[in-house]
């Protein structure tokens, strides 16, 4: 139960609200936008897809579920262990594959980050805990070697490294690759400091192959003072090797409302700066979500609280000499915004998902366009709690043809998940066409 607790304080209540089903069909309308589900999970297959998807060259869609699949007592709630899945295109429609489902054992449990595609095309991801440690995992999957005919096909697990408290556990953020291969990610909790929920506060980690195996090092320890604690996200690179990324919360002038942070490489070692502090105001609290940086270097997130409408916020960052310039794009209006990335198009349009806003109060995916110096919010889609789905804390993908997909974490056909609080969270994959 230990650790059940940690992952609601570290989540938010809003990842266990009740799901009052609603009546939803499959496909709506929405601003000229068409909503389809792609697959409702059914618990067998796994349940509450939390994390979002990866696409391939090919069009497939890669994602994690965080309960489902086996079962082991010691996994998350009794519900499984979770699983990796793939969805093909086979004609009009999708297929889903089952690639692995976690034990519980020596390959961790309870995925909550996306699975991303290696420089070597084998899938990389993190799962919340057990292990070797504990405390979690990095793990690597590879399709078998052999073509395989049957609908799912397993893929080979291995686990590179199991997480430890005293080096950095809970990891939640997506991981990350440089140019030699070398896998970069952040832990929720750990690390040498004992401020945060009496356990570390995070760290940011570097693995580098060894040989036959994989050795960590970590970057940086968080404090959870000036330089924010508890990263939520993974961190991304910019063209000189900086890592940019956010913590959920930082004491510094008692705000705790989080931080914007850059670590650069000096002399085999890396500095942290902090390039903004969030104060629980109109700029918004808690960033959860990773950033994303544009062609001219400028950084976009989201807060998952506060603001003037007290649902969050998007933001952008941009660089002024030593010195950054925030700028608000948005406020939400709700119980809590964004956890999910934001994606810009080729014409700076920004898309992303709220979790606990919308209309309906489930969620909604959403759309910001430039305009007159400004963005302009769009709908594109309002979670009903239905066979739609709800609370989506997913990112968002676009193909080339403008579609976006993503996951919701509850809701869709099935009430055959059920998280330890009694409410069904099996959850959809949906996409959103133009």
């Amino acid at each position: 139960m230990g650790r059940i607790r940690r992952t609601q304080s570290i989540l938010g209540v809003n990842c266990w609200l009740p799901v009052f089903l609603m009546a939803a069909i499959l496909s709506v309308p929405a601003a000229a936008q068409t909503f389809t589900v792609l697959h409702s999970f059914m618990g067998s297959d796994g349940g509450t897809p939390n994390a979002g998807l990866t696409m391939d060259r090919a069009g497939n869609l890669y994602g994690t579920t965080m309960v489902g699949g086996n079962y082991n007592p010691s996994c998350f709630a009794n519900t499984g262990c979770g699983t990796v899945f793939k969805l093909s295109h086979s004609g009009t429609g999708w297929v889903l594959s089952e690639l692995y489902r976690f034990n519980g054992t020596s390959d961790g449990a309870t995925p909550m980050a996306r699975v991303v595609l290696g420089p070597d095309g084998a899938l990389y991801g993190t799962t919340y805990y057990l292990g070797p440690n504990g405390d979690g995992t990095v793990f690597k999957l590879q399709p078998p070697a052999t073509f395989c005919h049957s609908i799912s096909c397993p893929w080979t697990q291995t686990t590179l490294i199991g997480l430890a408290q005293s080096t950095g556990d809970a990891p939640l953020g997506d991981l990350t690759f440089d140019a030699a291969g070398n896998i970069y990610g952040t832990t929720a909790l750990g690390g040498i400091f004992r401020n945060c929920e009496g356990s570390g506060c995070g760290v940011v980690y570097k693995l580098s192959r060894s040989g036959g195996s994989w050795t960590e090092d970590i970057l940086y320890n968080f404090t959870d003072g000036a330089d924010g604690g508890m990263p939520a996200s993974g961190v991304i690179f910019d063209q000189a090797g900086n890592l940019y990324g956010t913590t959920m919360t930082e004491i510094f002038q008692g705000h705790m409302a989080g931080v914007v942070f850059e670590l650069s490489p000096s002399s085999g070692s890396w500095t942290e700066k902090t390039l903004y502090h969030f104060t629980g105001g109109n700029d918004g609290s808690r960033p959860n979500t990773p950033l994303i940086r544009d062609a001219a270097g400028n950084l976009y997130g989201t807060t998952e609280y506060a603001g003037s409408g007290r649902g969050g916020t998007a933001f952008e960052l941009s660089p002024a000499g030593n010195n950054w310039n925030f700028t608000l794009l948005q406020s939400f209006s709700g119980l809590a915004g964004s956890e999910g990335a934001l994606i810009q198009d080729a014409a700076g349009n920004l898309y992303g998902t709220t979790n606990v806003d919308g209309l309906y109060g489930y969620g909604s995916v959403f759309k910001l366009t430039p305009s007159n110096g400004g963005y302009v919010y769009t709908s594109l889609h309002d979670f009903t709690a239905g066979s739609d789905g709800a609370y989506p804390y997913s990112n968002l993908v676009m193909d080339s043809q403008g579609n976006l997909y993503g996951t919701a974490s509850s809701g869709g056909l099935s009430g055959h998940c059920w998280n330890y609080l009694g409410y069904p969270t099996c959850g959809v994959v949906f996409e959103i066409t133009p």
